[in-house]
């Protein structure tokens, strides 16, 4: 059967992130179903120890292709202000502790950075493909600055406080294409879409 989508997991409890990343490959007519551990009833919280991006991004890529031996993908992805020295970086998620909210890390870097002239900063996804039990790796990453106050109701995560080069508006204000067009998690997508597509020519 042609029309017979394969399923990709998505190594993922984030429904925001399992949706900005499906509609970029349905976007793309890909024969592909992108499903986060969530949907397929896995409610494991995969133990981020890896010290980078890329060591996170494959820990979770392969907890979950040994679990539900099939393909999967995962991705991490860090903000990283250069007069933090690459902080918040792996820490990303839970810079303000354990359990904190997104609003807890932006309240903590935002107070890190008062009277900080430099608020340069890169924000990088990696995600590590597990296909036929090969593994593949795609990065992204946007360059911009990190605001004075948080600015726009979209997004997640620090998308309020990133405003990307070349741009007056942070992520947050942003609409999902545009930000998707440009954003890190999206130029990942992008180079993981393009080797999908490789396959498929």
């Amino acid at each position: 059967m042609h029309d017979e989508k394969r399923r990709l997991i998505l190594a993922t409890h984030n429904e925001h992130k399992t949706q900005e990343i499906r509609d970029l490959i349905i976007s793309e007519g890909l024969p592909y179903e992108v499903v986060s551990l969530h949907e397929i009833g896995d409610d494991l919280e995969i133990e981020e120890t890896g010290e980078t991006l890329m060591e996170n991004s494959r820990l979770k890529a392969e907890t979950c292709h040994r679990r539900h031996h099939t393909d999967c993908f995962a991705d991490d992805t860090g903000l990283e202000v250069t007069s933090l020295g690459g902080r918040p970086g792996v820490y990303s998620a839970r810079y303000a502790g354990p359990a904190c909210r997104p609003a807890d890390n932006i309240r903590k870097l935002l107070h890190e950075l008062e009277g900080v002239e430099d608020r340069s900063a890169v924000f990088k996804t990696v995600i590590t493909l597990i296909l036929d039990d090969k593994v593949h790796t795609f990065e992204g990453q946007v360059r911009g600055s990190i605001t004075e106050q948080p600015r726009g109701e979209g997004g997640f995560g620090y998308d309020p406080i990133f405003q990307p080069e070349g741009y007056g508006c942070t992520f947050a204000q942003m609409s999902e294409e545009e930000k998707n067009h440009i954003s890190h998690r999206g130029r990942a997508v992008e180079a993981l879409i393009c080797f999908l597509r490789s396959l498929h020519g």
